[in-house]
């Protein structure tokens, strides 16, 4: 059953760039570097072997300031190469170490992609913090982009002192991206919807209201399931692909930082903030029930539009200006000027085709549990 999942995740859900966008090339003193990408004293590129026999490709972005990393799993239809721009931007503006990495098939990493391949990636990017930078598992934050939210809370259920976890436009799993299911069926890939209980650190979930590839629904159940809230990003008129375009995307991943970054991450699974300023709305670490949890994430619509209801009202200021171009002029005035808003559509080329390729291809017919029109 498991190769099967494997198979048709394979099929179905990746979709990575052809040719890569980038190549690596060797230089005299060993040192790897990435083609097609402007290289930068503070950036290593790396080749990391994984425990299921490939070898994917990394890069670790470093920042003096930085007290956390970041392990960035990103979109399904992206590589480094279309990463590379924003990873070494956000590394600048959150102040965190970065790392980001291809999976297995993507890019130059060997292989091919699969469900499995992925977890594997994710956890020998990890180990590569820890054994390469000596990066503590408290000093970590996980950062999920939509598929890359499977590996990334499949680590993240899996450790039990991470500092944070960030879920942007997340999947409940892949069979809930096309159908409106109430259980996990063996066939399904990515049950993020299971493993989301069994985190124990802060979580932020960041989705568009307007998401026509996974659904907003997606990211308001998970947040409901998760263990310790911190203030969600509901980004009013956000599609799937353009939420970095948003000046409230990096002010919320600042703030969300600074949070975390000051807070004492216990064993317990409490939070102890020392800026209560920074955590009282933001980190709510009171226990939940573990009932069927499936079953909860469907309820209180009214209760979970309440943070959406506080996003818009401080977005207020964005009614008659088109998104697109205010975003561009007003992201980080107040720093030093940077282009994380005027990133060609390359950087975030990440244009995920889950949810449409599982849709088109009709991954398998609900009444039946079997697969139509196509054999897998």
């Amino acid at each position: 059953m498991g190769g099967m999942t494997s198979s048709m995740a394979a099929k179905f859900a990746f979709f990575p760039p052809n040719p890569p966008s980038y190549r690596m090339v060797a230089e005299e003193t060993g040192k790897l570097k990435m083609t097609e990408v402007a290289n930068h004293d503070n950036v290593d590129v790396l080749k990391v072997k994984t425990k299921r026999g490939t070898e994917i490709v990394a890069v670790y972005v470093k920042n003096p300031s930085a007290k956390l990393t970041l392990l960035y799993s990103h979109g399904n239809a992206a590589d480094l190469g279309q990463m590379y721009d924003l990873f070494s931007e956000l590394s600048f503006h959150l102040r965190v170490n970065l790392m980001g990495y291809d999976y297995s098939g993507y890019g130059q990493s060997t292989g091919k992609p699969s469900e499995q391949n992925t977890y594997a990636d994710i956890e020998a990017a990890y180990e590569c913090l820890k054994e390469t930078y000596g990066v503590k598992e408290e000093d970590v934050i996980l950062y999920g982009q939509s598929v890359g939210s499977g590996p990334t809370l499949d680590l993240s259920s899996r450790l039990s002192r991470l500092r944070a976890v960030v879920l942007h436009s997340p999947i409940l799993s892949g069979l809930r991206v096309m159908y409106p299911v109430k259980r996990t069926y063996w066939f399904d890939i990515y049950k993020n919807i299971d493993k989301i209980p069994l985190v124990q650190c802060p979580v932020l979930v960041i989705h568009g209201t307007e998401d026509d590839v996974v659904d907003c629904s997606h990211g308001k159940q998970l947040w409901e399931l998760c263990k310790e809230k911190y203030e969600p990003l509901w980004v009013k008129g956000g599609n799937h692909c353009d939420l970095e375009l948003y000046p409230e995307y990096i002010k919320h991943l600042k703030k969300f930082i600074l949070a975390v970054e000051k807070s004492a991450h216990l064993r317990s699974g409490s939070v102890e903030s020392v800026d209560q300023m920074d955590t009282q709305k933001g980190i709510d670490s009171r226990p939940r029930q573990s009932t069927d949890h499936r079953e909860k994430s469907r309820s209180s619509t009214d209760h979970r539009e309440k943070p959406r209801e506080s996003i818009d009202q401080k977005e207020k200021s964005r009614a008659s200006v088109d998104k697109r171009e205010r975003s561009r002029k007003s992201t980080e005035l107040a720093e030093k000027p940077s282009n994380i808003a005027e990133q060609p559509e390359k950087a975030r080329n990440s244009i995920d085709r889950f949810g449409e390729m599982m849709r088109s291809a009709v991954l398998c017919n609900i009444d039946c549990f079997k697969p139509v029109g196509t054999k897998v």
